[in-house]
């Protein structure tokens, strides 16, 4: 008998039921189903309670139902149109010189590697970990005797050096994710290094490129602690400091209050509905299918 007639056959294999394996799959998808719904309910319950509170009649108010009330208090009494303007002028700027620095910025550390860029790279990481707290009093005595404070322009140069180091860090870890071989295939075609940064990288990097933008746009519109220690007029305020004022000492009124934080919600949202479909993942995926 020959060497395969004398193997032993293969064991058996145990067979699960597939009604088994589906219903442990379908089983899987609900409690991963229900932990999603429980985390989204944490998240909106608070944002619904500052609406819902918004519309709430203020102190003195006739109204019985839902009201707007408090919105047509706040900007008739207040200067939440001054504020609401400087918080859009101040961080819009910040958003589009932090980008646009950091966007060829992040492209070097990407993509060249040597000792002094290593060392910047180093310095960057070193400057990002520092709180502002640790710079605010020193900025603040040399703002001052350049005129900058109480000035919405000191209060943006404060911002983009403050989201310039992780704009950087943020755009070069998304430009290694796109590979080289596309711009050498550009360079090839005879375009140029910089051409094939605004052509090729530029184009491939756009999700990255606005994720970085609304993180800028983010930290510059909450920021409350650089805002208050620069601005002193109350014609200068952004929006953070302007909502400082409506608390008092002995009673506050948190209509008012849950009012100017719709309006301060507002931008974001629509910032994120806006730019939403502009986001992918995996856009470069086939960009060398069969190289």
């Amino acid at each position: 008998m020959t060497d395969t007639m004398l193997q032993a056959p293969p064991a058996a294999q145990p067979m699960v039921p597939p009604t088994r394996t589906r219903s442990m799959d379908e089983r899987g998808k609900w409690w991963r189903f229900v932990l999603i719904l429980v985390i989204t309910a944490i998240v909106i319950i608070p944002i619904v309670a500052v609406g819902y509170l918004s519309l709430r009649p203020g102190l003195g108010s006739s109204a019985t139902g839902p009201t707007l009330e408090n919105f047509a208090t706040v900007f008739s009494q207040t200067h939440i149109d001054y504020w609401l303007e400087n918080s859009l002028g101040v961080t819009i700027v910040t958003v589009v010189v932090a980008v646009g620095v950091a966007a060829p910025a992040g492209y070097v550390l990407s993509r060249v590697r040597n000792r002094l860029v290593s060392g910047y790279s180093l310095v960057l990481f070193i400057v990002q970990s520092l709180p502002v707290v640790t710079a605010v009093i020193p900025l603040f005595i040399l703002f001052s005797k350049l005129n900058l404070v109480d000035n919405l322009g000191g209060v943006t140069i404060v911002y983009v050096g403050s989201t310039l180091s992780v704009a950087t860090w943020m755009l070069a870890a998304y430009y290694d994710s796109i590979p080289i071989s596309l711009e050498e295939a550009a360079w090839m075609d005879g375009c140029s290094l910089f051409g094939g940064f605004l052509r090729v990288v530029l184009r491939n990097a756009l999700p990255g490129i606005l994720s970085t933008a609304i993180f800028c746009f983010l930290l510059a519109w909450n920021d409350y602690l650089i805002a208050v220690v620069f601005l002193r007029s109350e014609l200068n305020y952004t929006l953070p400091v302007g909502l400082e004022t409506f608390f008092q000492q002995n009673a506050t009124n948190w209509g008012l209050v849950m009012a100017v934080a719709v309006i301060m919600m507002l931008p974001p949202v629509i910032l994120f509905a806006a730019l939403n479909k502009y986001f992918s993942v995996g856009g470069i995926g086939g960009a060398l299918a069969g190289r």
